[in-house]
């Protein structure tokens, strides 16, 4: 692989957007890492930049993009009788609003390059659950999203990517608000999400993986 080809990656401070940038430097990306509250780690193939969407902070100015992951996630667990407009609108800020700004912003570079977006997306972009109300909402939205972009730029690939539950910082403070004991064992694991995620990447040109689900074993 060229080191000139470029990885733009959201939320890559820590769970699969750690794990996505750690093996896209391994790979011989030059990647332009997104971090809300700090980096996560130094290595000279990886420029961070800092953001707090739909905010995009001071992205950086690229001619050509190869690769768009989008990673960056929140969720708040709330009955849609208790959950707050402020609630509906941190979730969709975070999980909708940001990454089509973001993607807005980059689609000259994505064009140009013949590039690749692909959204870690969820199982609760596919269903609905009680208590997931603003964020399975947000997820929908964003599948649609994809679909609808994917429809209208030819130049460039498009990928959902719906997983179970990975074990993260977020899933363990899900699990809480649930009532349960957290054991990531039990769940998928970062790094064989960002797995995924670059194979889909070196799948020949003349296949569009419009989406893919992923699920534990266990």
């Amino acid at each position: 692989m060229s080191a000139k080809q470029i990885a733009v990656i959201t939320g890559a401070s820590s769970g699969v957007g750690l794990a996505v940038a750690k093996q896209c430097a391994d790979l011989g990306y030059t990647v332009y890492a997104h971090y809300r509250t700090a980096p996560a780690f130094e290595a000279s193939e990886v420029h961070w930049w800092q953001a707090d969407f739909p905010d995009l902070g001071e992205i950086p100015e690229l001619s050509a993009c190869d690769l768009l992951v989008h990673c960056a996630g929140v969720c708040e667990l709330s009955p849609v009788s208790e959950t707050t407009l402020s609630d509906w609108q941190a979730a969709m800020d975070v999980n909708l609003l940001g990454p089509v700004a973001l993607t807005n912003a980059l689609l000259p570079a994505l064009r140009a390059a013949g590039g690749h977006v692909i959204y870690i997306n969820s199982g609760a972009g596919l269903r609905a659950n009680p208590t997931w109300g603003t964020y399975a909402a947000s997820k929908f939205a964003a599948r649609a999203w994809c679909d609808a972009l994917r429809a209208e730029e030819p130049k460039i690939r498009v990928t959902s990517v719906h997983p179970g539950r990975i074990d993260t910082p977020m899933q363990e403070a899900i699990v809480k608000s649930e009532g349960g004991t957290y054991d990531g064992a039990k769940f998928l694991q970062s790094n064989t999400v960002a797995t995924a995620v670059l194979n889909l990447v070196q799948l020949p040109a003349d296949t569009q993986p419009n989406s893919i689900e992923l699920r534990p074993r266990s």
